[in-house]
């Protein structure tokens, strides 16, 4: 029997002393990150990937085991557990073909079969299985007993009929076989409830909707899910798609074949061959599908699609999540959050290069006061009193309008040849409503109005994205595809898992982090970590990890998963501020006296750390791997895995869907990405989509081979439809477009519009002092071959019902 170590380094593909050694730690108590991080040696490299599929199947195949365990027992008290089936039980490699092999003895309700048998019926059923020559009927009349209801031949017969049918259902090959057929051939059939054709008129591409059960994609099959629970939709499986009924359908042929039936193959029950109980099989067969196995199969199957597509889009989930974190921070500048408003005003709150509250402020622009010089000068003044230098600018209600005026601030200070120059970018603000609300934020800014605290989140999020939003419900930031649809236990799983890979990946300043952040590191928990922040207020600011040692609650396990993820600037120690782990020390003080140098020399020194002689560094406990990671580390402490900090620029006069032209090419961010293309912020309030067709000219099967979620791109214009807000796009420059539907125009670059509505001369350009990347797609574009078309997102159902949840989550 193959163990779970061995088999789970099959389908990993690696040594199944690395999934030993894995499983050691994980039993032990050890985290993913720190597993991947710094026990690289007993797991031979395996990385973070690995071992959270380690940690799944691990889980998975122990429930299995219990289970197996539980189903041997229980078949050996009943006393019929034969050598054979025990082999075959130990070797179920899933649940389903374990409950499957426990299914005829498994205790249950007394049924319609269990009955008959309990009436002496069986030997009637055998006999008339075992010689299809014999007369049901004459047979059956010698099994009648009026006692226990069975008062004549039918009901004899019918019993009969019962006790095989749940026996045929019961074999858990036939099972097997049934599943397979169904898989290969089957298709998903999708109708519209009668009556609901215009109510439920966003899921009227499945209101005649038929494919293989196979190639059901993930998105249709919770857009299909989502219809029949609001129960416009009813679903269902043709066995036989295409095909005209016959005696027999396909399964119930698949039943016959497997029983050998051979007195009902052939197609025809009549003539004088016919056995003398081939009516009564008939009915049996007929019985076990339809009665028995049709539906429970249909529900299985359907079940199945609905985890398999779960699975797929917490995957997606959890993938434009990575991307968000991990987006790249603009680092500690000063920074303004404009929280923007139209009739309730414009929220302002200044953050100094560490995120402290410095300013707040609300001002009204726009209509109705419409106060719009005098906001201006509140934002100069406030400007020039903090040294601001970045300007985030929430993307909800009002953002291209409250763009226009820090444009015009910026145009201010530079007219005035003045030193100070700021850099605008608008940001997502999906879950700062969340966060204003929470008691998190409750209890750092408890004087602090609700809507004001909005505008320190924006702020906050352009100055490192993943410290900002790891206090926010992963679920609000609005990255998901049908995140309410799917298990939200599984969903919020592998989402913690990602922030927990996020957070550590990039290592936490000890001295600044929240305990929101903290609480995410490696081997630490929410009261360890405000413990810390307790720890920090009361004596001050760490000098060197040893430190952590003396916080309550935080014992050696804990030092040990976490320390090397804690970093400290300008402490006791240089290695505190980078990755090496405090077990590490020991080698860095032997590097140090092969190199003869100190400490502050020796990081940063490539050169010098490339000529070391490693041999010399390892020993039993330490091999070649860790030492290669130390000296990497020391080649370049505390580097940020996370890209380096660039801006989209949107384009001037475009601000609703009324200003988009067909043709026209547009910069924008890459909000997210789903299994059938991306979504595009072009800065009209509604995403546009990028069907996956249109990302590029070569095949993709998944977009995220070419852009992620924050990703600065280009797109044009394909179709706009203003009446459904939808907005399709294409990434594919040099593709052909045509006006159906929208406002036709040649195609044209949107920075040709260079004025805005009120006629005055506005910049193209997102004035910084960062460099900026001009969004050019990945890759460079081949000419598609032969005449390209419009490619049209015909996928109404699916787009409107994402769309309009999507819409609701930026909010």
């Amino acid at each position: 029997m193959v163990t779970i170590a061995q088999q789970i380094a099959q389908e990993l593909n690696v040594n199944v002393t690395q999934i030993n050694a894995a499983i050691t730690l994980l039993d032990d108590g050890a985290t993913v990150p720190f597993i991947a991080r710094y026990r690289k040696e007993a797991t031979q490299g395996l990385d973070d990937g690995h071992l959270r599929h380690l940690a799944q199947r691990l889980s998975y195949l122990r429930e299995l085991e219990d289970r197996r365990q539980v189903i041997l027992v229980s078949i050996k008290q009943q006393d019929k557990l034969s050598s054979e089936l025990e082999k075959l039980i130990k070797q179920a490699d899933n649940k389903t073909r374990l409950e499957d092999l426990y299914l005829p003895y498994k205790p249950k309700r007394r049924t319609k079969g269990k009955i008959a048998s309990e009436a002496g019926i069986a030997p009637l059923a055998n006999k008339l299985f075992n010689n299809w020559q014999l007369c049901p009927e004459k047979e059956a009349e010698a099994f009648i007993n009026q006692a226990a209801g069975f008062t004549d031949v039918k009901s004899v017969l019918e019993g009969a009929s019962y006790i095989l049918a749940e026996r045929f259902s019961e074999d858990a090959n036939l099972l097997a076989k049934l599943r397979r057929h169904l898989l290969k051939q089957a298709h998903l059939v999708s109708k519209v409830v009668k009556g609901q054709e215009k109510s439920g008129t966003k899921f009227r591409d499945y209101f005649a909707h038929s494919e293989k059960l196979k190639s059901v994609p993930s998105h249709r099959m919770l857009a299909m899910l989502r219809g029949r629970n609001e129960g416009f939709l009813q679903l269902s499986i043709d066995v036989d798609p295409g095909q005209e009924s016959g005696i027999f359908s396909s399964a119930e042929q698949l039943i016959i074949e497997h029983f050998t039936l051979r007195c009902l193959s052939g197609g025809s029950l009549s003539g004088a061959t016919k056995a003398a109980a081939t009516d009564f099989l008939t009915k049996v067969v007929q019985l076990t599908w339809k009665a028995k196995l049709s539906i429970s199969l249909t529900n299985e199957l359907i079940t199945s699609l609905r985890e398999q597509a779960e699975t797929q889009a917490i995957k997606v989930f959890s993938n434009n999540l990575t991307d968000v974190l991990m987006a790249a921070p603009a680092g500690s500048l000063v920074t303004l959050g404009l929280d923007p408003g139209l009739r309730t005003g414009c929220k302002i709150a200044v953050v100094d290069g560490t995120g402290k509250l410095l300013h707040t402020a609300t001002i009204f622009p726009h209509a109705p006061q419409n106060h719009w010089d005098k906001s201006i000068r509140t934002l100069v003044n406030v400007c020039r009193q903090y040294k601001v230098e970045l300007v985030a600018i929430g993307n909800g209600t009002g953002s291209r309008e409250s763009d226009k005026l820090v444009a015009e601030v910026i145009q201010l200070f530079k007219a005035d040849e003045s030193k100070l120059q700021l850099t605008k970018m608008i940001v997502s603000e999906a879950g700062a409503s969340v966060y204003s609300a929470s008691e998190l934020a409750a209890n750092e800014f408890p004087d602090l109005d609700v809507s004001i605290r909005g505008a320190v989140s924006i702020a906050r999020r352009l100055q490192d994205p993943l410290a900002e939003l790891v206090k926010i419900d992963p679920k609000a930031i609005g990255v998901g595809q049908y995140q309410h649809d799917v298990s939200q236990s599984q969903l919020s799983k592998t989402l913690d898992d990602v922030i927990e890979d996020c957070v550590n990946a990039v290592g936490v300043d000890l001295n600044s982090a929240s305990a929101a952040l903290l609480t995410r590191v490696s081997g630490l928990n929410k009261t360890m970590a405000s413990n810390i922040v307790a720890f920090r207020d009361s004596e001050g600011r760490f000098t060197n990890r040893t430190q952590l040692k003396k916080v309550a609650r935080l014992g050696p396990k804990a030092f040990e998963q976490a320390a090397g993820f804690l970093r400290i600037s300008d402490g006791d120690n240089p290695l505190d501020q980078s990755a090496l782990h405090p077990e590490s020390y020991p080698v860095v003080e032997k590097i140090i006296s092969q190199l003869q140098l100190d400490v502050s020399n020796v990081l940063n020194n490539t050169e010098q750390l490339q000529a070391l002689d490693i041999s010399q560094l390892m020993n039993n406990e330490l091999g070649e791997i860790t030492i290669k990671d130390i000296i990497n580390e020391l080649a370049k402490p505390s580097r940020d895995p996370r890209p380096a900090f660039k801006t989209a620029t949107f384009a001037d006069g475009i601000t609703t869907m009324a200003d988009l032209t067909v043709g026209m090419i547009l910069e924008g961010v890459v909000s997210n990405v789903a299994n059938f293309g991306a979504f595009v912020d072009i800065g009209v309030h509604q995403d546009g989509l990028v069907h996956i067709s249109s990302i590029t000219d070569k095949f993709v099967s998944d977009p995220r081979e070419i852009v992620k979620a924050g990703d600065v791109v280009k797109v044009k214009v394909l179709e706009v439809d203003v009446a459904r807000k939808r907005v399709s796009l294409t990434m594919r420059l040099d593709e052909q477009v045509t006006g159906q539907g929208s406002k036709s125009s040649p195609t044209k670059s949107a920075n040709d519009n260079n004025h805005s509505s009120s006629g005055k001369q506005v910049s193209t350009h997102a004035s910084s002092h960062h460099e900026k990347n001009q969004g050019k797609p990945s890759g460079q574009q081949r000419k598609p071959q032969g005449k390209s078309t419009p490619k049209k997102v015909d996928n109404a159902a699916m787009g409107n019902a994402f769309a309009d949840a999507f819409a609701k989550l930026k909010k």
